[in-house]
């Protein structure tokens, strides 16, 4: 959605996940090796700009290049540096994105969405009842999925600590049980 745009990237980036906020491209999932190529070409379109290419080349070329770049970031930007399919995808209008709720399904992957009275809800996996086309209910609700997304990561963060300490303590406790065996 044309107004969900700008709240969609800003809660993705917030929460350090990949989005796509423009239009879906068919097979940005079942097709995600020519996606992977494209945003390796993108990848080295953003290379030749910074390190000085550019410069070397007529301003045709140059001109077409840049085109080339806006578009591929316009529509591939927010997955850059994805290098394998999402465990999930939180949809806001899977009437307008049927393409992508249709490639999820297909492949297995879960798909969270907005649902307004114009959509069917049995395509979606988990149904978030709402109105899609007002913006401020889909930035409340984007800024909850992206807090989600930030307390379920703290809680991976603290799980890992706990498994550091335990392997430590139990590390310690055989240093200590051999320690009186050997002396």
């Amino acid at each position: 959605k044309k107004q969900a745009q700008d709240s969609i990237a800003e809660e993705a980036v917030r929460c350090n996940m990949f989005y796509i906020n423009n239009r879906w491209l068919g097979g940005t999932l079942t097709n995600f090796k020519t996606i992977e190529k494209r945003l390796a070409r993108l990848a080295e379109l953003k290379t030749m700009s910074e390190d000085g290419s550019f410069d070397l080349r007529t301003k045709k070329e140059v001109a077409k290049l840049k085109l080339e770049m806006e578009k591929l970031d316009k529509n591939l930007g927010g997955i850059q540096g994805m290098k394998k399919l999402p465990a999930c995808l939180f949809i806001v209008d899977t009437k307008k994105e049927h393409l992508a709720v249709s490639e999820a399904r297909r492949l297995g992957i879960p798909v969270v969405a907005i649902v307004d009275t114009n959509c069917d809800p049995e395509e979606v996996d988990y149904v978030i009842p709402g109105n899609d086309d007002a913006i401020r209910a889909v930035k409340l609700i984007a800024g909850h999925m992206a807090d989600a997304v930030l307390e379920g990561r703290q809680g991976e963060q603290l799980d890992v600590q706990a498994e550091d300490a335990e392997v430590a303590e139990e590390v310690a406790e055989e240093a200590a049980a051999e320690a009186p065996a050997e002396a």
